[in-house]
């Protein structure tokens, strides 16, 4: 008998029991959909993360001061060395894959205009820093080279300090004067928004002012508080992170058994751990929702024991008639394999209209991957084949005589 002709068979097979059929690819057709939607999620989580860090910059490099241990005796923070301008020059001179670097000093206070006040965060930086960082000026100017070295009392301010301190008057902030914890700054730019951050802060609110500003007139400082760096380019990350640790170590002495008195976090680490982690989720996420496959496939086992022991009569007859036991097998697993690749279709549909369901109702990120869906339906075919196989077997090996007799 041929393969078209045991098709058929089955296909009428499983129509005579339509909802026992159902019932049965229900199992496959929830797994295929979980495991979509799930690597979906997952995958799209992911894939946000990674624009959201590209979006603070993807070559970005920041030194920071970290606690120094000394012959495995913690120092604290407070014996940790700051960081200096010669620090900085240092690290400019040793790497030649440095694009852009700028020193970093910070300070909170409260932002007053008029009636309004409210607390934000004021940054002293270059002028490389809106490349570093990716900002981008929506109206005004940056502060020059000049501002800098005279130490101007001006500052750029991000969407979310004009929101609070202009919105509600719609007043131009260009050239207005605000104060900073008292120090009068003229506004002579505004950024334009970036949103929220990967860990959830708001990189609208900020104040960026000349370093030398922030250094002298607010905040009364000579160190740094932290140095941030861009590499050329991705690939060269990692080759600024040991230029940067080697100069370090020479800068401030620190001797071969003493820890670093610094820390250095990249972009490209940042984007390692957090994919690692959603890696991990998305993994387990598919394992859960595998499960269903594989109750999907008992299913299928236990509902061919059941066609098998109903149509036993049939197995004899078509035995004494010339079938042979290749054809039985094939007939009853071609049945089983029908019901997974049916159930896989359907569970793909559903899977991807639940997962775009979820996007536009929940607002969460998703990508649908090709080879997941692939993925799904060969899994759910080989499920088929593997829990109808046995069921099949049996089948094919009736005695035609005993088959016959079987009430």
């Amino acid at each position: 008998m041929n393969i078209v002709n045991l098709i058929g068979i089955a296909l009428q097979a499983l129509y005579r029991n339509k909802i026992r059929s159902f019932l049965t690819m229900l199992g496959i057709i929830i797994g295929v959909a979980s495991v979509i939607a799930m690597l979906a999620i997952g995958e799209g989580s992911k894939k946000s993360i990674q624009e959201q860090v590209s979006g603070m910059g993807t070559n970005m490099i920041t030194v920071i001061p970290g606690a120094q241990r000394r012959h495995g005796v913690s120092m604290g923070r407070e014996g940790a060395q700051s960081l200096t301008f010669n620090d900085m020059y240092e690290i400019e001179k040793n790497s030649n894959s440095i694009m852009y670097l700028s020193p970093e000093v910070r300070g909170n206070g409260q932002v007053i205009f008029g009636t309004e006040n409210e607390p934000s965060t004021i940054y002293g930086v270059n002028l490389d820093y809106l490349e570093i960082k990716k900002f981008t000026i929506s109206s005004g100017r940056m502060f020059s080279e000049r501002e800098i070295l005279t130490s101007a009392k001006v500052c750029v301010i991000g969407k979310t300090v004009y929101d609070n301190i202009f919105g509600e008057t719609n007043v131009d902030p260009i050239g207005k004067t605000i104060r900073f914890n008292n120090i009068p700054m003229t506004v002579i730019g505004v950024l334009n928004p970036k949103g929220l951050s990967t860990f959830g802060h708001d990189q609208d609110d900020i104040l960026i002012a000349p370093y030398t500003t922030v250094q002298k007139r607010i905040l009364a400082i000579t160190h740094l508080h932290a140095i941030v760096v861009s590499a050329i380019s991705e690939k060269h990350s990692a080759q600024v992170v040991e230029d940067i640790e080697n100069t370090l170590r020479m800068t401030h002495r620190i001797s071969k058994n003493d820890e670093d008195d610094f820390r250095i976090r990249s972009q490209e680490e940042l984007i390692k751990s957090f994919t690692s982690i959603s890696d991990v989720l998305t993994v387990l996420l598919a394992v859960i929702a595998s499960i269903s496959l594989l109750v999907g496939g008992i299913g299928i086992m236990n509902i061919m024991y059941v066609s098998v022991t109903e149509r036993t009569r049939e197995i004899g007859l078509r035995m004494a008639i010339g079938g042979k036991g290749r054809d039985i097998l094939l007939q009853f697993l071609i049945e089983a394999l029908l019901l997974s690749m049916i159930g896989g279709l359907l569970g793909i549909a559903l899977g991807i209209g639940s997962t775009k369901l979820v996007h536009i109702f929940m607002q969460w990120p998703v990508y649908i991957q090709t080879e997941a869906v692939l993925l799904s339906f060969i899994i759910c075919t080989a499920i088929g084949i593997f829990f109808g196989w046995y069921p099949a077997q049996k089948a094919a090996k009736l005695d035609p005589i005993d088959a016959l007799r079987y009430e």
